[in-house]
């Protein structure tokens, strides 16, 4: 059963508006599903970088490591010049609509314009301050052993971690620094996308929905916001041609998730700017 979403409903679906909701969101294409690992990277990191702990420094840095394996596994800067450049060409269509808020357009297309003019510069070369440093490359070689940065695996490490706080800190500002356009690339493109669906209010009848994908419309992304007292978290997958949400219980960690029997509403958006 599908209904029209208010617009109070509509805003619900957006982080940091309605706080006792829970968001999900599943991709449907390789590139939004390398961003999306790639933001909550820069969150890890962003959360442990100015902590003056030993442990603190170690997040920061493992989550570093992981965004510089990422960018070098799947050519990101590649793909993410290649989704901004989508972006730009959509909005350029929206010049002459006259629902659209002409400035606003102006700001968004010449941000967008800027992020891909930095990008294709011969100069930007993110990560080269961590794929040329030595503790850096030592550390990322033994992050696969289970405790392999431990203290008498890596004594330059544990000398690096000893060292005051200030000093660790500036270190670490250093190297993220230099994937800050990326960050900010990733950032501006994951909004766009979220931004470029209204939320719809769904039920999932006995826990369970599924929807056509519309053969010539590109959906990228799916976001699911439930009300958190509900205790149930969907479970969603897709294809070309639909997507399926699961809903589920698991009262206990020990046992494996079963699907609900109850009627679930839940909010639902389908991104696909």
């Amino acid at each position: 059963m599908n209904t029209e979403s208010s617009p109070n409903l509509q805003a619900s679906l957006f982080p940091g508006v309605v706080e006792e909701a829970v968001f999900y969101e599943q991709p449907l294409s390789e590139r939004i599903r390398a961003f999306l690992r790639l933001e909550h990277l820069f969150g890890q990191v962003l959360h442990h970088i100015g902590g003056e702990s030993e442990w603190n420094s170690r997040a920061a840095l493992s989550g570093l490591i992981e965004i510089n394996d990422l960018l070098g596994r799947f050519d990101l800067k590649a793909e993410l010049i290649k989704e901004l450049e989508r972006h730009s060409q959509v909005l350029s269509g929206l010049k002459q609509n006259p629902k659209v808020d002409p400035g606003r357009l102006r700001d968004t297309l010449c941000t967008v314009n800027e992020l891909l003019a930095r990008l294709r510069s011969n100069q930007c070369q993110p990560a080269q301050c961590l794929r040329k440093d030595e503790l850096v490359y030592a550390v990322k070689q033994r992050l696969p052993i289970p405790g392999g940065t431990c203290n008498f695996d890596l004594p330059a490490y544990h000398h690096w971690l000893s060292r005051p706080a200030a000093i660790r800190i500036q270190q670490l500002k250093v190297w993220i620094d230099d994937l800050e356009i990326i960050r900010a690339g990733v950032e501006r493109a994951l909004g766009m996308v979220r931004d470029s669906a209204h939320p719809r209010y769904v039920v999932a009848g006995a826990g369970f929905y599924q929807q056509p994908v519309e053969p010539n419309v590109l959906c990228q992304l799916v976001r699911v916001s439930i009300a958190a007292d509900l205790d149930v978290f969907p479970e969603i997958s897709g294809g070309k041609h639909r997507f399926t949400i699961r809903f589920l219980e698991q009262r206990d960690t020990g046992q494996r998730p079963a699907q609900t029997a109850k009627n679930v509403e839940f909010e639902l958006q389908c991104c696909n700017l």
